[in-house]
């Protein structure tokens, strides 16, 4: 099945900042609820043995993904982590709402470009369920920029171009209809968007089966390693691997050179 490019409502500027926020929440409280990135902490823990410094710099955070969830996981074996969440549309209610349920995550309220991070944001890269959402020439520009920078990078994308992943779309809308009166922090907006205006999930609806549409395969994956300057400096590692009854594609590269031993805490 071709990779088609087309547009997803979530991604365009004129779309209301807080109907984008409550897209992002849903995300967020189905991936924390879901367990979706259990499976990743050893991929995860790779990467951050490579770093001087326990810090995950997560990049298009949305509403902060599964990040919750995850970061349980990762500090009783890393109990120094750090999690900073940035994206080029900042969900600062979730942002806070996150940041309120561990001790050790922060956030930047600027907005941050995933093909250009600061310098002073040092670290491993994550992007959950993002760079579907950039085409070819600026998904490579996001790996690029990490190598620039010497830092790795740590890519994950929990749907794929095949007829299952699109059927799973299809039936999205009612996980919205099940699921909108749990999340929080509450908002009476969410409620009048999804039942009596019921914006969120068609757009959920629409944006899902545009993000299995677009999502990279392995080989394309690989094939967007092999256009970058220096790629030969760094190790990849890209296949998948199945959480509950899905797949997740991941994408890990670490730079050759930066290795240390750590201390893990069982």
């Amino acid at each position: 099945m071709a990779r088609w490019h087309l547009f997803e409502i979530e991604d365009q500027p004129w779309f209301p900042t807080f109907l984008r926020n409550y897209l992002t929440d849903f995300l967020q409280f189905l991936s924390n609820k879901t367990g979706l990135y259990s499976p990743l902490v050893s991929i995860i823990e790779k990467g951050l043995n490579t770093v001087e410094r326990n810090r995950i710099i997560d990049l298009g955070s949305g509403g902060g993904g599964g990040l919750i969830h995850l970061n349980a996981e990762l500090k009783a074996r890393i109990p120094d982590l750090e999690i900073v969440l940035t994206d080029y549309y900042p969900n600062i209610p979730a942002f806070e709402f996150t940041a309120q349920q561990a001790d050790n995550f922060r956030y930047i309220s600027e907005s941050v470009d995933a093909r250009q991070v600061p310098a002073d944001l040092t670290g491993l890269r994550t992007m959950f369920l993002a760079l579907h959402h950039f085409r070819p020439e600026d998904a490579a520009q996001i790996l690029q920029n990490a190598v620039d920078s010497g830092y790795p990078i740590a890519v994950f994308e929990a749907q794929e171009r095949s007829v299952p992943s699109i059927l799973a779309m299809v039936f999205s809308p009612l996980t919205v209809l099940f699921t909108t009166p749990f999340i929080r922090p509450f908002k009476i907006g969410r409620i009048v968007f999804t039942y009596l205006i019921p914006i969120i999930p068609l757009v959920v609806l629409w944006d899902g089966i545009v993000s299995a549409l677009r999502t990279y395969s392995v080989p394309e994956m690989n094939a967007l390693v092999a256009q970058l300057d220096r790629t030969e400096d760094y190790n990849w590692d890209i296949g998948r691997i199945r959480s509950g009854p899905g797949q997740v594609l991941y994408l890990l590269g670490t730079k050759q050179s930066l290795k240390r031993s750590r201390c893990i805490n069982f």
